[in-house]
């Protein structure tokens, strides 16, 4: 079944309020719709997520990489040639959200040929996910409140908080609140989105030692190599890699260096297909996974929930599943929605869920 054509269109749905982090602040979800069409119509669909205070793509790059890279080379090629495919994605450099979203858009067409969804392709371990929920820099009671909403509507228990502010205590200080108001029952973890120095993130995580975090994610840059392996080797709490970690190389390079012991997937940046090459390797490795979030919308975050679900290892965790809540709208006929503190993976053939046409018409931004 060859690919006969490959569209990449771009959107932008406002956010409710800004999403805020030590690597910037993103007020729309400026994102690009993926589709694959194949010859015998079926359609496949993914999003890609540009991101490019961390990985250097913009909507307008991921678009250009896809229509006059990628597109040329992929056009004629059968969506079961997968090595074929990835041959073509590799030899050009970075991309991975445009990459990523040409992977799980094939995936999807292939789902859909064979009547079957992707998560069974892909594994078909369990039809569910925990979800945590991110928030950060904010006033204390403003995270303390939207926590607390969280819970209380969507049955949430497990809560990410952004750090990386200066001064430190500013973070502290907001991580202690959010303990002391959610009591012990509820996990919180911290993401510092490179943003402390090494001396900044020991102090961070002395000050809050008390308060049970179970995971640090990226708290200093990832070229701070001494710092990384220090920092690791000095706390008990796990330590996650996640954009430092994007391909298979780097996540060996990060765990076997002690710069990390787990490791975060995220399909917005490395798909299905590099997905499961990372989880592989960190079971290989002896290595936990999370599966991280990319700021996704509905879309985005059903591939994550299929790919996280379709295992074991990725899904013993709860997965970062909720950002869509944030945003005014989003592009889906049939919405997610997270209750008791889970999220299911969408039924149906591919990927398991259908974009509204009059949604896109809307949102889309090339017309």
């Amino acid at each position: 079944m060859k690919i006969v054509a490959i569209e990449a269109i771009p959107f932008a749905v406002p956010y409710r309020k800004p999403l805020r982090f030590a690597s910037g602040e993103v007020h729309t979800a400026d994102h690009v719709l993926v589709r694959v069409h194949a010859e015998d119509g079926v359609v496949g669909t993914a999003e890609a997520p540009p991101r490019p205070y961390t990985y250097g793509e913009t909507q307008a790059s991921i678009r250009a990489v896809i229509d006059t890279v990628f597109a040329p080379e992929l056009v004629g090629l059968s969506v079961f040639d997968r090595e074929k495919i990835h041959a073509v994605l590799d030899r050009t450099i970075a991309n991975p959200a445009a990459k990523a979203a040409l992977d799980m858009a094939i995936w999807d067409v292939m789902g859909r040929r064979l009547g079957m969804p992707v998560t069974e392709l892909l594994g078909g371990w369990t039809d569910r996910m925990r979800v945590s929920h991110m928030v950060g820099f904010a006033p204390d009671d403003v995270m303390v409140a939207e926590a607390q909403r969280m819970r209380d509507e969507h049955g949430i228990t497990t809560f990410k908080v952004k750090v990386g502010r200066h001064p430190v205590s500013l973070d502290t200080r907001a991580c202690r609140a959010l303990r002391e108001a959610l009591g012990p029952e509820v996990e919180l973890y911290v993401d510092g989105n490179r943003g402390w120095s090494t001396a900044e993130a020991a102090r961070a995580l002395d000050e809050m030692a008390d308060l049970g975090l179970t995971l640090s994610e990226e708290l200093i840059p990832a070229d701070q190599v001494l710092g990384r392996r220090w920092l690791t080797g000095r706390t008990s709490i796990p330590t996650v890699a996640d954009e430092s970690a994007t391909r298979p190389g780097e996540v060996t390079r990060e765990l076997l260096d002690g710069a990390a012991t787990m490791v975060s997937i995220k399909t917005a940046r490395t798909g299905f297909t590099s997905s499961q090459r990372v989880l592989h390797l960190c079971e290989g490795l002896g290595a936990e996974v999370v599966m991280g979030n990319q700021i996704d919308g509905q879309l985005g975050t059903a591939c994550s929930v299929a790919f996280g679900a379709a295992h074991r290892h990725t899904s013993t965790r709860a997965g970062e599943l909720s950002n869509f809540l944030d945003m005014a709208d989003d592009l889906l006929v049939e919405p997610l929605r997270i209750a008791d503190g889970e999220l299911r993976v969408p039924t149906g053939p591919g990927i398991g869920v259908e974009v509204d046409p009059d949604k896109l018409a809307h949102y889309r931004t090339d017309s």
